[in-house]
């Protein structure tokens, strides 16, 4: 079943989500990103997000507002008339199934900003990622999806 999805995300790590779920045949109404910020040689061209980018590159529409207090905002995200929100920050309602979070780690073992390389330099033995259905506390929502991957002797 294709699900109308807005999908939130910044970073690199979030890219091969976004791609994954274009290429699985899914409908991807919107893309939230941060804003492009100053970077380059001198800091002073504006620099696009790895998701910003990947949208790009997928004919997908982006948008990047400071937040959502604002009426008109809550509004625009509804009027997308999604299915699910697959996102990194709390937005828990204004679609059908809920909002969904990619947390690259097992959780509970690594939270925060590096969680594949605090499992590497541990010395785990994997790490993975996880799918959660968000709920109002930090990662407290039920699993919907676990992959686990084997962190070899060579990984850095």
């Amino acid at each position: 079943m294709a699900l109308r999805i807005i999908f939130m995300g910044t970073p690199e790590f979030s890219v091969a989500t976004l791609e994954a779920l274009a290429s699985a045949g899914h409908q991807i109404v919107a893309v939230y990103t941060q804003p492009p910020r100053p970077g380059g040689r001198r800091g002073l061209d504006l620099q696009k997000s790895p998701v910003h980018l990947a949208a790009e590159r997928l004919c997908l529409p982006v948008l990047h507002p400071l937040n959502f207090r604002a009426t008109e905002e809550r509004d625009r995200f509804r009027a997308f008339n999604a299915d699910v929100a697959v996102l990194p920050e709390a937005i828990l309602i204004g679609t059908r199934l809920g909002a969904y979070n990619g947390h690259a780690s097992l959780l509970p073992r690594w939270r925060g900003a590096a969680p594949i390389q605090r499992a590497i330099m541990a010395g785990d033995a994997e790490t993975g990622m996880m799918v959660m259905k968000m709920d109002k506390g930090l990662d407290t929502g039920p699993v919907a999806l676990t992959r686990k991957v084997a962190i070899g002797p060579d990984m850095t």
